[in-house]
């Protein structure tokens, strides 16, 4: 902002100076005539007027994107393939790159042999199960008729016994190659990767030929029609900020372009160390101008200051003999409208002009809110320096507020080429009136 006022400060001293030059020696001889000889700067002004500002915390912001993720490898392999690239669109499920898979194939055929061996290893266990069952049922019919012994049949118990644990340790290890053939199966899934989310591809890092791991970013997947603008608020700020508050979203990558929303959440726990915690802004992007990543200003309005005197932000000024802060004044008589509304154009004055200390009550992007000045009064706001040195008078030309508000909105490429055909238009003039 304060590159956008010098800038602002340096077009309108470029105005000021035309028209200078226009009045001719008439402006002259009357700039001589006043307090010995002192010259009279002309210098640019506007009414303070009496308003309430909106009371604003200006915080930074990050922009992501929604269901903004990255995206790795789960597995250890070369890439064979990459199938989309930054920019593409994406749906959840569709496939982005796919990895050599030979060995995880050659892996899955060795599960599916380890899984029927463990299913024949059940079935014996379960035969011999059985057969040990009928064994001991033969010998407890033979002990009823007093024909078998109490050591046979202790011996086909344990048989028996054994014959259980065989089959419960066939089964265990019938669920381990169960679920390692599983295990195998999803790692030959792995060697193709597909997108969590859909979206939009950005920061693609797989090349064919490329060794990834489970370390190694391939992509980055996020949906761009709507974005979330993350903030830090203090443990202060919780005392007057909550969701639901108007906001305003601006950057310098946006040309001339403020974006009005609400904040959305903010998030209950603070950081222990910092004593902050994260608010949200979700944005709908269907025009593309925010974009992850982008460093934003995000302005929070809270409610309205006190009703004071409203002046341009390059009005204020820090004088340097003084070293206090305010506004010069100009004692001026009203300057009459023309029939459109607006002020008439010319150069007025000179008039006294004299230094004035003010306190600011509120701040704004564009416009503050002081103490020290009423309604109506005329504040310099471009050629301050020009009465710092010493000097009491001063003429001026008249800006509209509409105009002021304007030009302070604007982007510093605008402002330089509203210069450049300033400086044009008085060459053609020039030039002309030569001829």
């Amino acid at each position: 902002m304060t590159q956008r006022i010098l800038i602002l400060s340096l077009l309108s001293i470029g105005l000021l100076f035309f028209a200078g030059c226009s009045a001719g020696e008439e402006n002259n001889s009357n700039n001589r005539g006043n307090r010995g000889g002192d010259f009279a700067p002309t210098v640019e002004a506007i009414q303070a007027r009496v308003g309430a500002l909106p009371l604003e915390e200006r915080l930074s912001g990050v922009v992501r994107a929604r269901n903004q993720t990255v995206i790795y490898s789960e597995i250890t392999a070369p890439v064979v393939e990459v199938l989309v690239n930054d920019g593409d669109a994406v749906t959840k499920g569709q496939s982005l790159v796919r990895l050599r898979d030979r060995s995880f194939r050659e892996r899955v055929r060795q599960a599916e042999s380890g899984l029927q061996i463990a299913n024949a290893q059940v079935k014996q266990a379960e035969t011999n199960l059985v057969q040990a069952q009928a064994a001991l049922q033969r010998i407890l019919t033979l002990s009823e008729r007093d024909l078998g012994t109490q050591v046979e049949m202790e011996r086909l118990r344990a048989e028996l016994a054994s014959a259980e644990a065989s089959l419960s340790l066939a089964k265990a290890q019938r669920d381990q190659a169960s679920s390692q053939l599983e295990e195998r199966k999803q790692e030959l899934e792995n060697t193709v990767v597909v997108s969590p989310v859909t979206g939009v591809v950005g920061r693609r890092n797989a090349e064919v030929g490329q060794q990834v791991t489970p370390n190694t970013m391939l992509f980055e997947v996020g949906d761009l029609s709507v974005v979330e603008v993350q903030i830090n608020l203090t443990e202060r700020m919780l005392g007057y900020i909550e969701p639901g508050m108007n906001a305003a979203v601006y950057s310098q990558a946006m040309t001339d372009t403020l974006i009005r929303t609400n904040l959305t959440r903010i998030s209950p726990f603070l950081d222990p160390v910092a004593h902050s915690t994260q608010g949200q802004l979700v944005i709908d992007n269907e025009g593309g101008l925010l974009r992850p990543g982008m460093f934003v200003t995000v302005d929070i309005f809270y409610g309205e200051s006190d009703q004071a005197a409203l002046i341009p932000n390059n009005a204020i000024y820090n004088h340097p003999r003084q070293g206090t802060r305010g506004v010069y004044i100009l004692e001026a008589s009203q300057v009459e409208l023309n029939a459109g509304g607006e002020f008439a154009e010319g150069i007025y004055g000179p008039f006294p002009a004299q230094f004035v200390p003010v306190e600011i009550v509120a701040e704004g992007r564009m416009v503050s809110g002081v103490r020290g000045i009423n309604s109506g009064d005329w504040v310099v706001t471009v050629g301050q320096n020009l009465l710092a040195t010493g000097r009491t008078q001063a003429r001026f030309r008249p800006m509209n507020w509409d105009r002021m508000l304007e030009l302070q909105g604007m982007q510093s490429q605008d402002i330089i080429r509203l210069i450049k055909e300033k400086l044009a238009d008085q060459q053609y003039q020039s030039a002309d009136s030569d001829v």
